[in-house]
């Protein structure tokens, strides 16, 4: 099974969930994204490692790492190993000094307690295959989309005013897949993952 190493690229709140944010894992030597939605306390406990912030009481994970210190087990990696009926599914692989073992986790907790081990996260590839978003595709799907747009600006001269789409909150099937993709790019460009995760499912759907 070959692993793929992902890298942390950003954390931004849910536009449409209370509560919820984006977490966007993406290829270390690839184009590949991998948004993942997650809670807000594994988003504040992400986020805070990410700083290097120093809480005045330790958060679960840092309660984990403690433990886990304290019993002479160390962590070796984070893997995000499955992907079913839109659920992530992850492994923390552990040691003890003469054997390695799993412990399944939530992506959100396991990429959390990894951060403070500073271990790499991986994942493979039939995961990015089925959830992954890639960038080149979609950046020329936007170029092509800010062509037409200048076009009709041109002849309109409504040069201030977007074009409208369609909304991808409720994807239907009268949407065309290339309308789908350029709505995926727009989402993108905008930074609204959790948007791009709804529209990158549609997609799958679709194309399943």
């Amino acid at each position: 099974m070959k692993k793929i190493q992902l890298e942390i690229l950003g954390l931004s709140s849910s536009q449409s969930q209370s509560g919820s944010f984006a977490l966007i894992l993406g290829e270390k030597t690839g184009n590949r994204r991998l948004p993942i939605i997650i809670g807000m306390f594994e988003a504040q406990s992400i986020a805070i490692q990410i700083e290097k912030i120093s809480p005045n009481r330790p958060l679960t994970h840092d309660l984990f790492k403690s433990f886990a210190e304290h019993v002479h087990v160390a962590i070796i990696e984070v893997l995000i190993s499955d992907l079913k009926e839109g659920v992530f599914y992850s492994k923390i692989v552990c040691s003890d000094g003469a054997t390695n073992f799993e412990i399944d986790a939530r992506p959100s907790d396991a990429i959390a307690i990894g951060l403070r081990f500073g271990v790499p996260i991986f994942t493979v590839e039939s995961v990015l295959s089925e959830a992954g978003i890639i960038l080149s595709d979609l950046d020329e799907s936007a170029e092509e989309t800010s062509d037409d747009d200048d076009e009709d600006d041109d002849d309109d001269d409504n040069s201030g005013t977007p074009a409208a789409t369609p909304s991808p909150r409720d994807p239907s099937g009268q949407v065309s897949l290339d309308e789908l993709t350029k709505m995926l790019a727009q989402a993108l460009e905008k930074e609204d993952y959790e948007k791009a995760a709804k529209i990158r499912d549609e997609l799958n759907k679709r194309n399943g």
